[in-house]
């Protein structure tokens, strides 16, 4: 073969790895310190000690800063809930107080006689529109007659034994309740058969 020959099958042959050979650490300084190389610049240990140091620091600051920063997303959102219910709250009390008038309202409306009195059919427009009032402030009134009881709903002060009428199912009722939202205002008071 001549060499011209050779040359190609030298160049195919596989080459063989060898261990890269072990770079030094860092040289020392005239003051007995180690230099370290980071992409051409030279730092001393101390000055990679310090920067390490500084990295840690800023992770510390983050994870108080993340830590923070959901602390006061929690603190916002509790708060909130909290002026949420003190409202709903507040407005249950009240409504709760004005209830009385509804009651004295709705006696004066169904009381017989006066069909064509002027004060009953005034009364009946004052209740119609009380009526009105409580709705728009988003209460309503507890559905009893004919349900079965509920003791989260209706507080029963009698039983009454008829053979039309279900298993504890309120024959009668004796003042209505109401619901603000899902929250009982007043329960409603009622008679339960069988």
């Amino acid at each position: 073969m001549t060499e011209e020959n050779k040359k190609p099958l030298e160049e195919e042959a596989p080459e063989t790895e060898t261990a890269p050979e072990p770079q030094p650490e860092g040289e020392k300084t005239a003051k007995g310190k180690k230099k370290k190389e980071k992409g051409g610049i030279t730092f001393t240990r101390e000055q990679v000690e310090q920067m390490e140091l500084a990295v840690k620091q800023l992770e510390s600051t983050k994870d108080q800063f993340a830590r923070l920063a959901a602390e006061y997303d929690n603190y916002r959102k509790r708060t909130a809930k909290e002026k949420e219910t003190l409202y709903q709250d507040a407005k249950a009390d009240t409504i709760k107080e004005f209830l009385a008038v509804y009651d004295n309202l709705e006696r004066a409306a169904v009381a017989p006689g006066g069909e064509d009195d002027p004060h009953k059919k005034g009364l009946e427009m004052i209740f119609t529109q009380y009526k009105e009032l409580l709705k728009k402030l988003g209460v309503s009134e507890i559905e009893a007659q004919g349900r079965p009881f509920d003791p989260e709903r209706h507080e029963a002060v009698m039983h009454v034994d008829d053979e039309n009428l279900g298993e504890n199912e309120v024959a009668q009722v004796f003042q209505a309740g109401f619901v603000l939202g899902d929250k009982v205002i007043r329960h409603a008071v009622v008679q339960v058969a069988n």
